[in-house]
């Protein structure tokens, strides 16, 4: 099956990688999520991606129980690292090459943010990721998502969920949540809908660049959703 986008930003959320588990990172998860971006990087595909850090730590949550923002931010960003340097390994097992590039300096892990660097990676159909976030606190990895996916030239960001796309309300809690199947970045902006936060929302609007929200559940649907079809729920402008 032809591929729609010649290069992709993945955005996993670190709950993604919980799998059925109260914390941390489940392997047959990581597994699973390295063996759907080898099938799509075998049709071409020139793939980044950012990982959040929810499943072991969540800077926004401790700094509302009193944390220093900035600190607890800087924790979040380390988990992110943990993340990535799990799904290298899930990915390099089956031999996709791979790089992690950290916005927080630590040579023995990984290479610094460095974007023509990145770019160079991904014409060598390497697998980017991009970890630490931004390297700012006060900065959510979905912005951070954005803004790498600008930097390299990426034709869309594809945002990978425990939902199958995005909805008015929890589909979890509400049995008669409707789901959407095309917004636009104002619909987003306007109904606080959960896609990402406004920043990432806004600089994917300016830069017109579309954001495709997919249940990660499913086997088989970051192919289906790079080849064009129609799953979850597509962001665009008007």
């Amino acid at each position: 099956m032809p591929v729609k986008y010649k290069r992709v930003l993945l955005k996993l959320s670190g709950e993604a990688l919980m799998g059925s588990e109260p914390y941390g990172i489940d392997p047959l998860v990581v597994e699973q999520v390295a063996r759907e971006i080898k099938q799509v990087v075998d049709k071409g595909v020139e793939l980044a991606v950012v990982i959040g850090g929810g499943n072991i730590f969540r800077g926004l949550a401790a700094s509302a129980k009193g944390m220093e923002r900035a600190s607890a931010d800087y924790m979040g960003m380390l988990a992110t690292v943990l993340n990535s340097l799990a799904l290298q390994n899930s990915l390099e097992k089956i031999d996709v090459v791979t790089r992690v590039q950290s916005a927080i300096e630590m040579k023995e892990l990984a290479e610094p943010y460095i974007r023509r660097k990145a770019v160079r990676h991904l014409e060598k159909k390497r697998v980017v990721i991009f970890a630490a976030g931004t390297g700012n606190p006060y900065f959510t990895t979905d912005t951070a998502a954005a803004l790498r996916a600008m930097e390299i030239g990426a034709q869309v960001i594809i945002k990978a969920t425990k939902v199958d796309g995005v909805y008015d309300s929890d589909p979890v809690k509400n049995k008669n949540a409707v789901k959407f199947d095309e917004l636009t970045y104002i619909d987003v902006l306007q109904r606080g809908l959960k896609v990402m936060d406004a920043t990432a929302i806004s600089l994917c609007m300016d830069n017109k660049l579309p954001i495709i929200v997919f249940n990660l559940k499913k086997a088989g649907n970051i192919g289906k959703v790079l080849s064009g079809k129609k799953v979850g729920t597509l962001v665009r402008g008007n």
